[in-house]
């Protein structure tokens, strides 16, 4: 009984880890880029298809959180993509606070804005 009780234990805390990202398209429509966010930390990075050279498949480009995209204070963060169709950026929200910071790609890695309410 014992044996079964931890292993469910295990399996409970191997699923409250799961889901520690959120993921959002860029609202630009002829972008086909994705945001990703640690829920935790509010790490920002993003990937996007790219052709590679000579290769019928193509690469996934991914670029790495850089200026004011690294880990914030630890809260609890989203991403918001506005209804600009332009818009190649997304905001990320600390959902305790209600700041909210610009994040988009520049010189192959992700910046955020410093955060403001």
């Amino acid at each position: 009984m014992l044996k079964w009780m931890v292993l469910a234990l295990l399996a409970t805390t191997g699923a409250a880890q799961a889901g520690n990202y959120d993921f959002l398209a860029a609202p630009q429509i002829d972008l086909n880029r994705v945001y990703r966010i640690d829920k935790a930390s509010g790490e920002v990075g993003a990937c996007q298809y790219g052709l590679k050279d000579g290769s019928p498949v193509g690469v996934t480009l991914c670029y790495p959180a850089g200026e004011g995209a690294g880990p914030q204070t630890p809260s609890e963060y989203g991403l918001i993509a506005s209804r600009h169709e332009k818009e190649g950026g997304v905001f990320r929200v600390d959902q305790r606070t209600g700041a909210m910071s610009i994040c988009y790609v520049l010189n192959e890695a992700v910046v955020c804005t410093p955060a403001a309410k």
